[in-house]
């Protein structure tokens, strides 16, 4: 979720014709049968080859674009109108419900297009043709990303970036080498492991705030994801920056540094919306948004500087003979890279789409636990076997026990993925649901509409954790629901998200009760999905162990 996934629209396809090096993907359980046309599996294809036939005969038969259903655009403005206040009929706040909009009307592919400033819009909501689209990608997917944040890092900022910018907002051989510098300290388990302990000790804490903060009733206040920022950013911190960032500290002034971290990203990423869609003048003529923006991705940088060069500091006094193992996510970066400005740049990434995805996830998951007492204790229960005393530790064997736990935060993520699609930029013409798509169209594979159709899943409005566990014999399509993306370019920081969500819910559920006594909430889109008002979860403290 770190990288994730951003306005997660996933990755450049292979070109069409060849397809090859394609991996084959082996489906073992009937649960997770797939009916994927069979070409798009194939991992050799030659050009001469019947399937490439097929396929060539797929695109020549196919119908064209322009029938593609979909709202009719506007003169001049195209659709872009329905995004604009008052007039428009789409809302920002309200992008799931717009998804599921679009496929009521229009079916399983619908086209928003003549959008001012950027490319059309094609939301698909069959699995099996997100599938065919997945199998065929390369090894430097391209995934439709923020244009201002491209605009940042290759022209704002661009000397600063250089050649090799990152993995958000970046494509194509850049985003490639960036990651293989990257990606095995972040994606090897026993990286992660190492970060149990730290990871519990900030949960820990910030389950102390908690009991401080709640009031005569014993509720949480009522700015409390604001405090779930915090806790999200102090494990950011540990991970990204190799340092302890003083978030959770109470009574943290507005003007303080943690805060300010906060505040920057959070405009950062809600107002991606507005720039995108709403308000994409800013293309043409700097607007107040995109200033602001730009001072707050500024600010980011000169964070990240500040503690990875203290974490240079550190590393160079360590001892010679000590093992990589030993090392830190940051130091092992810094010890295999000559140029800091590669942890700069990986922090950036983690940090800019990591507080806002990690907490309004956690956010989700505990209205979710507070609103459904049966399967809270079913997890009190579980942890309470691994854990059977409060002051109990957490390894990696306990957390790897904690099944129950983890089939609650999938199902959570279906019904209500934080991240509401994934997508692609095509490369090349493809045929989708029948229809011949042209090179350069964005599509978007809304998950939070796919997880939740009934010929993907079975019961799919039925909240039901044990349908994530090994016994169960219901169906779940395997690109129903992808809340971390798939293929090369999945969510980077997949792994400590889940580390952060299942430490912290773990430590907060074995001692404590949670309930909402109040008016249930709507989930709406800030950048992400997640309950909409106040968070005054009810906090009781259980009998000691």
């Amino acid at each position: 979720m770190y990288c994730c996934r951003t306005g997660d629209f996933n990755d450049i396809l292979r070109k069409l014709f060849t397809m090859k090096n394609i991996r084959q993907f082996q489906i073992h359980s009937i649960r997770w049968r797939s009916t994927a046309t069979q070409h798009a599996h194939s991992p050799h294809v030659s050009a001469g080859s019947p399937e490439a036939l097929e396929v060539t005969n797929d695109l020549i038969t196919a119908k064209h674009y322009s029938q593609v259903p979909g709202p009719t655009p506007w003169p001049i403005i195209g659709n872009t109108w329905r995004m604009l206040p008052i007039i428009g009929p789409y809302q920002i706040s309200d992008l799931a419900n717009v998804s599921y909009i679009l496929y009521k009307q229009y079916g399983k592919i619908a086209k928003l297009g003549n959008l001012v400033g950027r490319p059309d819009l094609l939301f698909v909501y069959d699995a099996d043709e997100i599938e065919k689209v997945y199998r065929q990608e390369g090894d430097t997917p391209f995934r439709p990303s923020m244009p201002c944040l491209v605009k940042y890092k290759s022209q704002v900022r661009g000397q600063f970036f250089g050649r090799l910018p990152g993995v958000v907002g970046v494509h194509g051989e850049a985003w490639r080498e960036f990651r293989t510098k990257v990606q095995k300290p972040v994606l090897q388990p026993q990286t992660v492991k190492k970060y149990i302990q730290p990871i519990e000790e900030v949960s820990d804490y910030f389950i102390k705030r908690m009991q401080e903060m709640k009031n005569e009733n014993s509720e949480m206040p009522a700015d409390f994801d604001n405090e779930i920022h915090k806790w999200a950013l102090e494990c950011i911190g540990r991970v990204a920056l190799d340092a302890r960032l003083g978030c959770l500290n109470p009574d943290l002034p507005k003007n303080s540094e943690p805060q300010k971290i906060i505040d920057a990203a959070k405009y950062a990423l809600r107002n991606v919306a507005l720039l995108e869609l709403k308000y994409p003048f800013w293309r043409y003529l700097p607007s107040t948004l995109w200033k602001k923006y730009v001072s707050n991705m500024d600010y980011f940088i000169e964070i990240c500087m500040k503690y990875i060069d203290d974490a240079m500091l550190r590393l160079k006094n360590k001892s010679q003979s000590v093992n990589e193992s030993e090392l830190s996510l940051v130091e092992r970066i810094l010890a295999n890279e000559p140029d800091p400005k590669t942890a700069y740049i990986l922090a950036l990434d983690l940090i800019l789409v990591g507080i806002d995805t990690i907490s309004m996830a956690v956010c989700s998951m505990l209205y979710q636990i507070a609103t459904r007492p049966e399967e809270q204790e079913k997890i009190h229960q579980e942890i309470l076997k691994i854990l059977p005393n409060k002051d109990d530790k957490l390894d990696a064997s306990k957390l790897e026990k904690m099944v129950y736990l983890k089939a609650f935060i999938k199902e959570v993520l279906r019904m209500y993925s934080t991240v509401i699609g994934n997508g692609r930029t095509l490369q090349k013409d493809m045929v989708i649901c029948g229809y011949r798509i042209p090179k350069g169209i964005q599509l978007v594979f809304p998950t939070i509409v796919t997880g939740n159709m009934e010929e993907y899943v079975t019961d799919c409005k039925q909240f039901k954790p044990e349908r994530w566990l090994k016994q169960s014999t219901d169906y779940i399509h395997p690109f129903a629901s992808l809340p971390y993306g798939h293929g090369p370019r999945m969510c980077l920081g997949r792994r400590f998200a889940d580390l952060e969500m299942q430490v912290f819910l773990a430590k907060l559920i074995r001692s404590h009760k949670l309930e909402y006594l109040h008016k249930p909430l709507e989930y709406k889109v800030t950048f992400m999905y997640a309950p909409d008002g106040e968070l005054k979860f009810k906090m009781t403290e259980r009998p000691t162990s």
